[in-house]
């Protein structure tokens, strides 16, 4: 009977110890990179924006984060899109036709169901500030869906990170976007039901977003988008917290910056450098990463 219970007793501590090694293991692997390679809107100096696609490719290259932007529909979809509408600079209708000058700002995202805005094609048409970028033809994704298949795609390779934008402003809300407590609650539920919230930073130039994730969701990862010459003491005063990043564009980083940053524990990431050059300066800089619209180049 004591032989019985030294055996059970050593199995219990066995699967403690299992559990405790598990538990560390994701711990570890949920941590920031040391160094944040980001492949902005996916990558789009090679592949359509802010794409599914565009973020397979993304992983193929080796970046460890994937970055990008969302809005909401008007049926209440969070979709991962830049504008604030259906751009005619590089989307077609879906006949795969012009969208015409004078329409330039008709087909606005928050106006529209998501099943009319998934049929207008986004990647056939070319991209004249990007001519590298690759012609294949796409579509605007739900953010759920872009999750499952890079959680799919990247599975047995490495846990990617998403740093995704809230594409937001007080004179937007109601009209290009709804107030920053729906699209902020719309936004978590997408993150919290495909569980990934260990790997995500929301990112915004739009403080109340942030402000409201700082109150609501204090374990999520915020960056304030800086493109602005105020100091970094004014930023932070307006901001009202220290964010886990502070990304400016990268032409605002200098020494000072950085070291200001480091030392209230901030992390510095700038955008969107996208030369040799430039990168090679920021990186002399001791930044923490950098986000560029081509990912090759990290």
């Amino acid at each position: 009977m004591k032989n019985i219970i030294c055996m059970s007793s050593l199995a219990l501590l066995c699967l403690l110890g299992c559990k405790t090694i598990k538990n560390n293991s994701s711990d570890k692997i949920s941590e920031f990179p040391a160094f944040s390679t980001e492949a902005h809107r996916g990558g789009r100096g090679l592949m359509p924006e802010n794409t599914i696609i565009a973020m397979h490719n993304a992983i193929d290259i080796g970046v460890t984060t994937l970055e990008m932007d969302t809005h909401i529909t008007k049926d209440g979809e969070v979709v991962v899109t830049h504008d604030d509408y259906l751009s005619p600079g590089f989307m077609l209708t879906p006949e795969g036709k012009e969208i015409p000058s004078a329409d330039s700002k008709k087909y606005v995202v928050y106006q529209m169901d998501y099943d009319l805005i998934k049929v207008f094609d986004l990647g056939t048409k070319p991209h004249t500030g990007f001519p590298e970028q690759k012609k294949i033809k796409s579509y605007i994704p739900r953010l759920a869906d872009l999750v499952d298949s890079v959680q799919q795609y990247s599975k047995g390779k490495k846990q990617m990170f998403y740093n995704i934008e809230t594409k937001c402003s007080p004179a937007g809300d109601n009209i290009s976007n709804p107030e920053p407590e729906k699209f902020v609650k719309l936004l978590m539920d997408v993150i919290e039901n495909k569980g990934i919230s260990s790997y995500v930073v929301i990112q915004s130039f739009d403080k109340r977003t942030l402000q409201i994730l700082h109150q609501k969701y204090p374990k999520i990862k915020t960056s304030y988008l800086i493109a602005n010459k105020k100091t970094f003491e004014e930023n932070i005063a307006e901001l009202g917290f220290n964010p886990f990043i502070l990304s400016p564009e990268y032409r605002l980083v200098d020494k000072d910056l950085v070291q200001k940053c480091h030392a209230a524990n901030i992390k510095v990431i700038p955008w969107t450098a996208n030369t040799k050059e430039d990168i090679a300066k920021l990186k002399l800089l001791n930044v923490d990463g950098i986000i560029s619209d081509y990912p090759n180049l990290l």
